[in-house]
């Protein structure tokens, strides 16, 4: 595998075979002016349910990234994003036992509507260190990175 994977759980086994394909998944980093980012948690029923992490989804065949985060945040939290709201920032390749999954993490700096949870998920706009545990593994990259940003 390679140096640039994060291995989640590491321990335990995966799911599949040695060469799995990625899924790809668009990530939204929403961040408030005052410097507070969004976090969710995971829902009932889903793998690592009850883990905090940062909103989005896969992408569906001929999405690209921001529409496909775009559409997530509408269907998960009930707001819209306009395309020139959302930046690209960073990638990361994370290799969970269930999926290995390219994470595309793209800051939001602008939506409309209020937040609702409409998976049943918890959110809570946080500072770092971050007061909400467990967090995701593919998570962890993301506040290592704000950790360490200036104005990138």
């Amino acid at each position: 595998m390679r140096a640039d994977v994060l291995k989640a759980d590491a321990h335990l086994p995966r799911t599949g075979d040695a060469e799995r394909a990625a899924i790809d998944v668009a990530v939204g980093v929403l961040l408030r002016p005052g410097g507070e980012f969004l976090l969710t948690s995971r829902p009932a029923g889903k793998v690592y349910a009850g883990y905090w992490e940062f909103p989005g989804g896969k992408l569906e065949a001929g999405e690209t990234v921001e529409r496909a985060l775009a559409r997530e945040l509408h269907e998960e939290l009930g707001i819209d994003v306009h395309a020139d709201a959302v930046q690209r920032w960073r990638e990361q390749l994370v290799d969970y036992p269930h999926a290995l999954a390219r994470l595309h993490f793209c800051k939001v700096s602008a939506w409309q509507g209020r937040l609702q949870m409409r998976e049943g998920q918890q959110y809570r706009w946080q500072r770092l260190p971050v007061q909400v545990s467990p967090v995701l593994p593919g998570a962890l990259p993301v506040l290592q990175w704000l950790a360490g940003q200036t104005n990138d």
